[in-house]
């Protein structure tokens, strides 16, 4: 099956925290970082998803937002450090490719945040993603 998700990273399951109807599933990065999901109880069940199951974890590019430094105050959970690989400028919409340890993801932004944070290739940002805007695929 292909995707229109361009950010797809593969990881393994570390943790599975069942709700009453959600879950919080953390998983370690191929990189060596941590990134929460939360899922259906359901999607748990149907994905066979337990510690150790080889995971991709995965997120629209729309959903990636990118700060200029350290971020205190948030409740956003998944916080990777990277640096820009790549800016492509469009009239309004910008979108910034963005290296971590072991991948790359991809962000879309407005033109206004590209100039606002001065990002370009060499940029040191980190790319924040609600929990609930990460999905799984079993491997």
């Amino acid at each position: 099956m292909s995707l229109s998700i361009r950010n797809q990273i593969p990881g393994t399951v570390t943790s599975v925290t069942p709700g009453e109807v959600m879950a919080t599933v953390r998983l370690r990065l191929d990189g060596g970082q941590d990134l929460t999901a939360a899922i259906t109880l359901e999607a748990v069940k149907d994905l066979g998803l337990a510690e150790g199951s080889a995971v991709r974890a995965m997120m629209k590019a729309t959903e990636v937002a990118l700060a200029t430094g350290p971020v205190t105050g948030l409740s956003i959970r998944n916080r990777l450090p990277g640096t820009v690989s790549d800016v492509a400028l469009g009239g309004a919409m910008a979108t910034v490719k963005v290296s971590i340890d072991g991948g790359e993801l991809t962000s879309a932004v407005t033109r206004d945040a590209v100039t606002d944070l001065g990002l370009a290739p060499g940029s040191p940002v980190v790319a924040l993603i609600k929990s609930t805007e990460v999905s799984l695929a079993s491997v």
